[in-house]
């Protein structure tokens, strides 16, 4: 199993000791783990200039860069694992400037099939509240790229360091992530969209079907075979 950990900041906090454990419990001596830092990994806003959406990917100015790199590992990564502290009840303003980024691959426009068989973690911690707003910031993305299973935990943790959380908290955060870690599933062929990805997938087929001109979308869509009878989450 290819594992990516995609951290809202650079910061080896709360957050992503939670996210480090969650990988202790599930990668093996043959999975791969590797990590994002933002912004280090990926510094830039993105401009609105939509030619990536328009003209394609690669045309984005931060493609070469940055982009590039990155997508090739979200796109390798069986699991996805997002931490991120609560900034003023949202992510951080990098882990947005990331998402940004991959608007074009929502799918009302160009989703990547692989999406559909992956699964994803969204962690928050913050002293005290707003880590279901930032939890949605990141699953909103998720759920349009077309990731099939998100799980998610939020927590509020008001010390400095987990070492000086009390005992009762530390066993919540332990059964929490067992439970977290007992729904991977490890073989892809398992995998299969819910309902809300099932529905949005349908949804944005006819809407694509039904364009009266064929964009760059509707072209995307007719090579996957989408338009047709073939499915990103099965062959036929």
């Amino acid at each position: 199993m290819n594992i990516l950990m995609i951290n809202a900041t650079m910061k080896k906090g709360k957050s992503y000791t939670i996210g480090r454990a969650l990988i202790d419990r599930i990668a093996g001596e043959e999975d791969q783990v590797q990590e994002i830092f933002l912004p280090k990994d990926m510094p830039e806003f993105c401009r609105g200039c939509a030619r990536c959406i328009r003209e394609g990917e690669e045309h984005c100015p931060d493609y070469l860069i940055y982009l590039k790199r990155i997508t090739g590992m979200i796109d390798e990564a069986d699991l996805l694992i997002f931490t991120t502290p609560v900034f003023v009840y949202h992510t951080s303003g990098q882990m947005k400037a990331l998402l940004d980024h991959y608007g074009y691959r929502w799918m009302v426009h160009r989703p990547e099939g692989s999406m559909f068989l992956k699964q994803a973690v969204c962690i928050a911690t913050a002293a005290g509240a707003g880590m279901r707003s930032a939890i949605r910031d990141i699953r909103d993305s998720l759920r349009w790229w077309g990731v099939s299973r998100i799980y998610t935990y939020g927590v509020a943790l008001p010390w400095d360091t987990l070492e000086e959380a009390d005992e009762k908290k530390k066993d919540e955060m332990r059964e929490k992530l067992e439970q977290i870690a007992s729904r991977i599933q490890r073989d892809p062929g398992k995998i299969f969209p819910s309902p809300g990805v099932w529905i949005r997938f349908h949804i944005m087929r006819i809407f694509q079907r039904r364009k009266k001109e064929a964009d760059i979308d509707q072209r995307y869509w007719a090579e996957q075979g989408w338009l047709g009878r073939k499915r990103p989450w099965k062959e036929t």
